[in-house]
């Protein structure tokens, strides 16, 4: 069996939230935020992006040494387009003590986030912009030495990212393959088991790292990894066929055809008409798999 594996093609495409935006899009007209006044049809207004902040009260103490304390917390908030009669929703990610936007990302319908959360534009302009920018900038400069071949220059500048912020889904991506591409498995399968607990890993900006990360897996030997890999990816995206025949592929070339063939056969299920799958099946019947 000669085939690659198969490029994942998600659902939902959206916007990478790696690179700094100023917004530019607008809002359909339509109710209010909060649900009251329309907006007349003719006026349109950018959906909010930025920094905001948000406090919780919190008690310290007991008894007569009680005091309450202010905590206060800084977030990047994009406004996402809303689907037809739904309010509008607000991803939020909390900043860093670097600053920039990193781990899990939230929704908060647009009412409930205008409530809770201010806008810190000055923090924004002086202090978050800058510090994305400088981030994108060396994710950029580390990407195009790997395409050049400079590997050693690309883990430089892609580990000097991940110090500014672990959970950069692109530059743990990117530095996992630059390792492959230089031979150092063993790297390699550490960074792995980073990239393998991001949620964000598997989000559909991220496909095409996605899709080159578990080939190069494959292609560095390392099956284990790439059969976790691809079975972290089905715990997200259950009904997708074509990483039930990436992961068979892993399994193929592990030696466990029975694994091999029952995941192309799900594959099948969800997609009777796949061609590459049924040519697999194919090939396990003639050799006697």
């Amino acid at each position: 069996m000669s085939a690659d594996e198969i490029k994942i093609s998600f659902d939902k495409p959206s916007k990478s939230a790696d690179k700094p935006s100023e917004p530019s899009s607008e809002a359909a007209p339509g109710k209010d935020e909060k649900g009251g006044t329309p907006i007349p049809p003719g006026v349109k207004r950018k959906r909010l992006s930025g920094v905001f902040s948000s406090q919780t009260v919190a008690k310290v103490g007991t008894g007569t040494t009680t005091r309450k304390t202010i905590q206060k917390a800084y977030w990047f908030a994009e406004e996402k387009a809303p689907a037809p009669g739904e309010e509008p929703v607000v991803v939020v990610q909390p900043l860093n003590t670097n600053n920039v936007p990193s781990g899990p990302k939230d929704e908060v319908p647009l009412s409930d986030f205008l409530d809770r959360f201010n806008p810190e534009i000055e923090y924004h302009q002086k202090v978050v912009f800058p510090k994305m920018k400088e981030l994108s900038t060396t994710i950029q400069r580390a990407e195009a030495q790997r395409d050049q071949g400079a590997l050693y220059s690309a883990e430089f500048e892609f580990s000097n990212a991940l110090a500014v912020d672990e959970e950069n889904v692109r530059a743990n991506f990117g530095l996992g393959l630059t390792y492959m591409e230089r031979g150092d498995a063993a790297k390699a399968a550490d960074l792995f088991e980073r990239v393998v607990g991001l949620d964000a890993a598997f989000a559909p900006e991220h496909k095409h790292l996605f899709n080159e990360f578990g080939i190069n897996l494959r292609k560095s030997k390392l099956l284990d990894q790439a059969v976790a890999y691809y079975s972290r990816a089905l715990e997200l995206t259950e009904n997708d066929e074509n990483l039930f025949y990436n992961i068979a592929r892993a399994y193929f070339e592990r030696g466990d055809v029975d694994q091999c063939r029952e995941n192309l056969s799900k594959a099948l299920e969800i997609h009777p008409g796949f061609d590459e799958a049924k040519k697999f099946l194919e090939y396990l019947e003639k050799r006697g798999g």
